[in-house]
């Protein structure tokens, strides 16, 4: 039998190396506004449609994860939860939904928005990063530069993702997101976007938690609810972090 545990294995980790060695300068930009928002006291929100949610979820309310890093969530659209879920696909495709989504929340200019997508191309992440930008808002596009070019956009102004952000980091995910193909299997299959996408969120938290270190900020991290007072410790920074943590009910009270 085919070793396609292995082969998966090995795709994944030659795209790992690739981000890890092509995209070092992109991530250390990235993480130098994360710690500039941290530090600055400002707002930061992470963005993914289906399941580019998942690497901005990663971020989010875990441990070893910065507090004040907000899930911008748009009802249908984040996450593989709605049914039908080819909903999702759909909603994340009508034009106007992001830019009111982003209207409606928290956020301001001066804050800092990760947006995910893997193919860069529909309507909803191109707006809205866009639409942050116009609100002076910095954002960061996490994408496959491998995509435009290969595939048409699906905003009505050509355009993709990757045209609308101050920081690009590139996936390197080839079209179609499958690292394997077999004999009789008439579709690539194993998607390594997720784990090289979210690797790539993991490495700015952590460069960023690291240039707080060194500027002599003690970084608002998580510790495990897992751990003997690690509750304790989460509700103490939670409260500390109340103005800019919009996922906990007593945050969003008080404002």
């Amino acid at each position: 039998m085919t070793d396609l545990a292995g082969q998966y294995f090995d795709a994944a980790l030659t795209l790992l190396r690739r981000v890890r060695d092509e995209e070092a300068a992109n991530v250390e930009r990235a993480a130098e506004a994360l710690a500039d928002a941290v530090a600055g006291g400002r707002r930061v929100f992470a963005f993914g449609a289906g399941h580019s949610s998942l690497p901005a979820q990663d971020v989010v309310y875990r441990a070893g994860g910065l507090v004040p890093m907000n899930l911008l969530c748009v009802p249908g659209v984040t996450g593989v939860d709605v049914v039908p879920a080819p909903l999702g696909s759909a909603l994340e495709r009508v034009s106007g939904l992001a830019t009111a989504t982003l209207d409606a929340g928290p956020a301001r200019s001066g804050d800092l928005l990760f947006v995910v997508s893997l193919s860069g191309r529909n309507t909803m992440p191109v707006e809205l990063a866009a639409h942050a930008r116009a609100r002076g808002l910095t954002v960061v596009g996490l994408t496959s530069l491998a995509y435009p070019g290969a595939v048409s956009s699906r905003h009505a102004s050509g355009t993709y993702l990757k045209d609308h952000c101050d920081i690009v980091l590139d996936t390197k995910v080839a079209v179609g997101d499958g690292e394997l193909a077999l004999e009789g299997v008439p579709t690539a299959f194993g998607p390594a976007s997720t784990v090289v996408t979210a690797a790539l969120m993991q490495a700015v938290v952590a460069s960023a938690v690291g240039r707080l270190a060194d500027r002599g900020a003690e970084p608002p991290l998580f510790r495990s609810g897992n751990v003997d007072g690690g509750t304790a410790w989460n509700a103490r920074l939670l409260e500390q972090e109340a103005h800019r943590v919009f996922y906990a009910f007593p945050a969003g009270l008080d404002r």
